[in-house]
């Protein structure tokens, strides 16, 4: 079965809550996510991802951390705006929105849909420091929580790849009714 939809982990497991995607990605392997689904940890490797983002799938789920101010630990699902021109697309480096516009630069389809599963981070190193392998404490308590999420929003996604999404920057627990809003997923 061609996969439709792509779960995409990014993050450096070197730089304490940047590594929240890879370890999502390694708690799907203890429960898998539907034949149709590809998950794969892309971790650092921006031009992996965008070369995997011209491969038709129709939706992409990428799992991060972002800073939104709201507690550490929280749970929020974001839709990635389309590549303009004012971001400038970079062949190294994970930052998401530098990845979409390369992968629109390189392709000639559309890409797909992109929504961004994040967590806010409580430990996230500015490039100064040593590195800082390990999840806090709020961090690694998402974890399960974000592949429940998946787990119900994954297949809501793949019966319509174009359904609902809480508004951008929203988080689950407190936006409007939506398949991702799973008991559990507040920060604990």
């Amino acid at each position: 079965m061609t996969p439709r939809l792509l779960v995409a982990g990014v993050g450096n497991i070197f730089l304490a809550d940047d590594a929240f995607g890879p370890e999502v990605i390694r708690a799907l392997a203890r429960r898998p996510l539907p034949p149709e689904v590809r998950v794969r940890d892309y971790g650092i490797r921006g031009m992996d991802l965008a070369y995997a983002l011209l491969d038709g799938y129709d939706t992409a789920v990428l799992v991060d951390t972002a800073r939104h101010g709201h507690p550490p630990g929280t749970l929020f699902l974001i839709e990635a705006e389309p590549p303009g021109g004012d971001v400038v697309p970079e062949a190294h480096g994970m930052d998401p929105a530098k990845v979409l516009a390369l992968a629109a630069h390189l392709g000639e389809e559309p890409l797909p849909r992109v929504l961004v599963l994040a967590c806010e981070p409580q430990v996230l190193p500015d490039g100064d420091e040593d590195l800082l392998p390990g999840l806090s404490a709020p961090v690694a308590q998402a974890v399960p929580r974000t592949v429940d999420a998946l787990h119900t929003l994954i297949p809501a996604l793949l019966a319509d790849p174009r359904a609902p999404a809480p508004p951008l920057g929203c988080p689950v627990e407190s936006g409007p009714p939506h398949p991702a809003a799973l008991p559990g997923t507040a920060a604990g």
